[in-house]
């Protein structure tokens, strides 16, 4: 039995590897078109929100189907519309050139399939992995995610330089049909269904996820603290490049090399995390990483214009320390909560994740060009400390992290 989710661990996740690797190299080079194409801001605005507001808008909504259908058939659904699709933008690049108006619906269509696939897969983890192993498999999905971060938009760059477009979107199709294949070999315990009473109101459901996620104070408490979190972060590795060029004078050359090491980083912590599976609590690693990323962003917030090499080995431990924030978090998600509501649990708690990226970048885009950009280097690395200690010391005096099996209006138990 020991052996046997790990086993399907490894099918499920070498097929995720070569998904989430190739989409990686799409979504950078598609970007990376329509900026050597257009050269219009407007565009990569608009394309940008294609691909991020779907998300966003049906997060706290689409919970209610994942909680109701086979997670494994959704996560097999969402590759296969997001290869469908990937496939027909392929087709229509290889014989010419699509409208602009076709390549945002088609990036609306990829986001919307990505907003089911990846908060149903988080929710079948713990129906596979003991709950005891959930902070190791965490350390292996941000392991996966770490490398694609870094690799994806170089092989993506190789692929459309030596070929093109059409090219890299075929092997998109090709990515996800893989992953696809490796799932159809791996068995998924499915939760408990609904009853029909439950199952016939959409907005019943949604409350009860709602009041079963509030009930948890410790990852109310925690959500809101990864809310103010991504919102002095997110902004930073848009904000590497320009630091580089405006405070310490160097180019492309140097800004790619902060940029390579930050991943070699997340994948070293990524790595590392996946070694130490339950060693400490997952709040400890939290804070840790809260702690860690605080003061090296402070510290690159008052460092002098001649220290580029301490910038890069700040940068370095910076990309460490991150997955030990997002695994350990994810990991609480899925002890916390029983699977019939996990999937409501997670998609809202994603929505407020990826809610805090557009706020980060509106502040940091005014404060940045009224104060410089070490001015939120340093603030935003004063706020994560800050919230690091506070969460360490709230969790300190909570001493709360139960399952929640409470009983619906209906009679229904989850």
């Amino acid at each position: 039995m020991q052996q046997q989710w790990k086993k399907t661990f490894a099918l499920i996740f070498s097929g995720q590897l070569f998904s989430i690797l190739t989409t990686s190299m799409v979504q950078f080079s598609i970007i990376w078109h329509l900026t050597k194409t257009t050269e219009s801001a407007v565009v990569l605005m608009i394309a940008g929100l294609a691909g991020f507001l779907p998300q966003v808008i049906l997060g706290p909504f689409i919970g209610v189907w994942l909680d109701r259908w086979n997670r494994k058939q959704t996560m097999i659904a969402a590759d296969g519309t997001i290869a469908l699709f990937s496939l027909a933008l392929g087709l229509y690049y290889y014989l010419g050139d699509p409208s602009l108006v076709f390549v945002y619906v088609i990036l609306l269509i990829r986001s919307t399939a990505s907003a089911f696939h990846a908060p149903s897969f988080q929710a079948a983890i713990p129906l596979i992995a003991p709950e005891d192993q959930l902070t190791r498999v965490a350390g292996w999905q941000q392991l996966i995610n770490s490398f694609s971060i870094i690799a994806g938009p170089v092989l993506g760059i190789a692929v459309y330089s030596a070929t093109s477009l059409g090219i890299l979107l075929f092997l998109d199709v090709f990515g996800a049909l893989i992953a696809n294949v490796m799932l159809l070999f791996t068995k998924i315990r499915q939760p408990k269904p609904h009853s029909p009473a439950t199952a016939s109101s959409f907005f019943s459901e949604l409350k009860f996820g709602w009041n079963a996620f509030i009930q948890v104070k410790s990852i109310v408490l925690l959500t809101i603290g990864t809310g103010i979190f991504g919102v002095a972060i997110m902004p930073l590795p848009t904000l590497f490049p320009l630091m580089t060029l405006t405070h310490f004078g160097r180019g492309g050359y140097s800004a790619s090399i902060v940029d390579g090491l930050f991943g070699i980083g997340m994948i070293a912590g990524s790595f590392l995390l996946s070694m130490l599976g339950s060693r400490l609590k997952d709040i400890s690693y939290i804070c840790i990483s809260m702690l860690g990323i605080g003061l090296t962003c402070a510290a690159i917030g008052v460092i002098g214009q001649g220290l580029f090499v301490y910038f890069v080995i700040l940068s370095t431990i910076m990309g460490m320390m991150s997955p030990f924030f997002n695994g350990p978090y994810a990991a609480m998600l899925q002890r916390s909560y029983e699977p019939e509501i996990l999937g409501r649990v997670i998609s809202l708690v994603t929505s407020v994740t990826l809610l805090s990226a557009p706020i980060g970048l509106s502040l940091a885009g005014v404060i940045v060009s009224n104060f410089g950009v070490q001015a939120w280097f340093f603030w935003s690395g004063i706020i994560t400390l800050v919230s690091g200690i506070f969460l360490y010391v709230q969790f300190k005096r909570m001493q709360v992290n139960v399952k929640v099996t409470t009983t619906g209006a209906d009679g229904h138990s989850y």
